[in-house]
């Protein structure tokens, strides 16, 4: 089974694609979709939704998981995190994918075991648990663990 990982934003939404073959998980794929920041919201959110679908294409996920929203200091931010999380929300249901929800602390306490970690901590653990994986980006390794988060999570 592939399980597709997210981790929205508006200026760089990760992903990452993992494949559970009963408890053995392995990487199949991750990167990060960028937005230009001189198009305008409207703009930045059809670009996020129409790679976003490609990514669905290319390597049809059975199952998906998104990281949710924290609320930042400014509220604008929160707006635009929202906005794009909607989009991908969007996307993996108009794909007909189930999608989970799960907190950052939840995450890095699946990768990591504790809640607290530092964004190193997970990329070391992904090291780990994702041999020879060659990560995009910081993007792309947060979504990596969010499809790892939803494979333990999954029954």
């Amino acid at each position: 089974m592939l399980i597709l990982g997210l981790d929205p934003s508006l200026t760089c939404t990760g992903w990452g694609v993992v494949a559970k073959h009963g408890n053995r998980l392995s990487h199949v794929a991750n990167g990060q979709i960028r937005t230009d920041p001189k198009a305008s919201l409207a703009e930045r959110l059809v670009t996020l939704d129409r790679e976003l679908t490609d990514v669905i294409v290319r390597y049809q996920p059975a199952d998906s998981a998104v990281e949710e929203v924290f609320v930042n200091k400014n509220p604008q931010s929160t707006l635009k995190l929202g906005q794009a999380r909607g989009v991908c929300l969007l996307a993996l249901a108009r794909a007909g994918l189930p999608v989970a929800e799960y907190a950052t602390r939840l995450v890095k306490k699946a990768i990591v075991g504790t809640g607290g970690a530092e964004k190193a901590q997970v990329q070391a653990m992904l090291g780990v648990l994702l041999p020879g994986a060659k990560l995009a980006g910081a993007d792309a390794a947060d979504a990596l663990a969010v499809a790892i988060c939803h494979a333990h999570m999954r029954r």
